[in-house]
């Protein structure tokens, strides 16, 4: 089956803070949103979001139909799905859940119109089991918030189509996010692994008493988090191998590090104690600053950062 017809209306399927912001996302960028969530007050909740989301938007610059008015709310999923293009789903990570709930928008959305999870843990091939039209039916992850962090990971399971799968590429790309492409399926997908494997190791050396907390946040965020704003860690080690480049690091430094300090990273046991002193650490580094205005001050340096990587290609 072709999945290339135009998207020009979307779907958005649970309006927590990532549904949310993919539909201010979807309406920066000149789509009409149809939103639908069972829950009290999400109507109410998901245009807050998008008008606070607005302002940076506009900063980050606006398609020219982009417009808030053309975004519209049923708590009827059936008739929020059954003219979309293109579904962005939102909801809770239970497989039970999702498999249920892929079987029942399957049902109801137009055979040739994308289907697409946020799903952050779960993978497609379990979500899609269900389904009638599982071909269609692929992962489509962003960074949180997506409205401001460009990445996404695309992967397919089992039944999805490769034609699926690259028109989901095609369509993220083409609106601004950079889409990656997972080969195959794992649990929890790539950033989200990533991010694990660091904080492991960052538990670790707080629960051996060898920093703080915040400390162990200013050591990465002053230190390689700097860099890898910049540009990924095997190309920094591409630079890291001097003249020799990414050879002179493989053959002289890579052996030194898994030999070495590979061997001596840790796994932290999670106990109340360990528990009582992130959270003090957390606390203590936040201040009186609230999770919102952290939020906030967070997206002002990306999108500098973000408008510095374009100019410099």
């Amino acid at each position: 089956m072709s999945f290339e017809k135009p998207v020009r209306r979307i779907a958005i399927v649970g309006t927590g803070v990532i549904g949310a912001s993919w539909a201010a996302l979807y309406l920066a960028r000149g789509f009409d949103v149809i939103a639908t969530d069972p829950a009290p007050n999400a109507e109410f909740n998901l245009r807050k979001y998008v008008d606070d989301a607005w302002k940076l938007l506009t900063s980050i610059g606006l398609a020219s139909n982009a417009a808030r008015t053309r975004l519209s709310f049923t708590a009827d999923m059936h008739k929020a799905l059954a003219s979309a293009d293109f579904v962005q789903e939102n909801g809770p990570e239970r497989p039970d859940f999702k498999i249920k709930l892929y079987a029942e928008m399957d049902a109801v959305t137009p055979p040739d119109s994308l289907i697409a999870s946020s799903s952050s843990s779960l993978t497609m091939s379990v979500i899609q089991s269900q389904c009638q039209h599982p071909e269609r039916c692929v992962i489509g992850h962003p960074f949180n918030p997506p409205h401001v962090i460009p990445l996404v990971e695309v992967v397919g399971g089992e039944k999805t189509s490769p034609a699926a799968i690259q028109q989901a590429m095609a369509f993220y790309r083409a609106i601004g996010k950079k889409a990656i492409l997972l080969r195959k399926e794992v649990p929890g997908h790539v950033a989200n692994r990533l991010q694990a494997a660091l904080y492991r190791e960052v538990l670790y050396l707080i629960e051996q008493g060898v920093l703080s907390v915040a400390d162990a946040d200013d050591a990465v965020s002053w230190g390689p988090g700097l860099r890898w704003g910049v540009m990924g860690p095997s190309l920094q080690f591409h630079l890291g191998g001097g003249a020799g480049g990414i050879q002179h690091f493989i053959e002289h430094l890579l052996p030194v590090m898994s030999s070495g300090l590979w061997k001596a990273l840790g796994s932290p046991s999670v106990t109340p104690e360990l528990k009582q002193t992130l959270t003090d650490g957390v606390l203590q580094e936040a201040g009186k600053r609230s999770v919102a205005q952290l939020a906030e001050a967070e997206n002002e340096v990306l999108l500098g950062l973000l408008r510095l990587r374009a100019q410099r290609g």
